[in-house]
């Protein structure tokens, strides 16, 4: 995302990232419905092949067919392996954007975007500028409202940069009649620049022929092909069965919580909530040394979040404002 515009309104409170209480989309392999499932320490889970079937069920190009490219399938074989290894948190997060893009009605290749950026890092950095899950440069987030302040950059928030992204997403999705393919072109080159080879080409969204558009750069060309090859990649390893088992593990849902004004530190909320301080850092490299800064609105965050049991200490954000990205 190194030239998109657009018009985005985000909250510009503080937002941390960890895992919390959220109902399933779908029954997990054994679930019995009802009561999503929790570890032994509370903590809520789902099914790591429940994320699994739902990227697989929200694509919007299912097929693989010969022009699928060879070179990108060969660059992103490790994917699959790196959803599976079970002590990162990347199956974590990127079921995290999967829900997201599914709540608003997107398609999942759409969460293809931070395998491709980042390799699903939420402090990933670019010596050329670009930084967090989505790869924002500081022009970009100012743009989507992405906050960046002193001991706060939001880009690293894979709260503040998934809601800014999709919402991003949704309005090039919209504007290039639910052509996903010219969305992510217009996400990676600019919607004006995939407006003018529309026109210049002769094309209309709604019937285009994205590998014919004049003007592009290889760069620009080359990210569908990208997309396209690791939804392939990862279709492929759906018949692979050691890599299902491997899926067949709880994972922590991922959900916004406000965070009271009189804690000020990652490590302090998580000794409150009976959480891992060093995962949710890890998760949420926006807090810098770990410090939550308090602005005018609340600071939020995502956390590893018990099934409720009354305590007042962090309260779940309203689900249907994560889903759209606006919190």
């Amino acid at each position: 995302m190194t030239r998109a515009s657009g018009r985005l309104v985000a909250a510009a409170s503080g937002i941390l990232l960890a895992v919390a209480l959220a109902p399933a989309i779908a029954a997990a392999p054994g679930a019995t419905g009802g009561t999503p499932p929790t570890d032994a320490s509370g903590i809520t889970t789902r099914n790591g092949q429940e994320i699994y079937r739902q990227f697989r069920d929200g694509l919007a190009t299912p097929t693989c067919g010969p022009e699928v490219s060879a070179r990108w399938s060969k660059h992103f074989a490790a994917a699959p392996k790196r959803l599976a290894k079970a002590d990162a948190n990347t199956l974590a997060l990127f079921g995290y954007v999967v829900d997201n893009l599914r709540k608003s009605s997107l398609p999942t290749e759409y969460a293809l975007i931070p395998f491709v950026e980042s390799g699903y890092k939420p402090a990933a950095r670019s010596p050329a500028g670009p930084a967090g899950l989505w790869q924002m440069i500081k022009r970009t987030a100012r743009d989507h409202d992405v906050p960046i302040r002193n001991g706060y950059d939001g880009r690293l928030s894979p709260v503040d940069s998934t809601r800014a992204a999709v919402r991003y997403l949704k309005t090039l999705h919209g504007m290039f009649a639910g052509d996903w393919r010219l969305a992510a072109m217009a996400y990676n080159a600019g919607e004006y620049r995939i407006l003018g080879a529309l026109k210049r080409g002769g094309q209309v969204a709604r019937d285009a022929r994205p590998a014919e558009l004049p003007g592009l750069s290889g760069i620009t060309r080359a990210y569908v092909r990208k997309l396209h090859a690791l939804a392939c990649v990862l279709t492929a390893a759906g018949d692979d069965e050691p890599w299902l088992q491997a899926l067949d593990r709880p994972v922590p849902r991922l959900e916004v919580v406000t965070v009271p004004a009189g804690i000020d530190r990652i490590e302090a909320w998580a000794a409150a909530n009976d959480q891992d301080a060093e995962r949710l850092r890890r998760l949420n490299p926006a807090f810098a040394d770990g410090r939550i800064r308090h602005g005018a609105t609340p600071a939020r965050l995502l956390a590893l979040a018990s099934a409720p049991t009354g305590n007042a200490t962090a309260q779940a954000a309203p689900a249907t404002g994560e889903a759209a990205g606006g919190n």
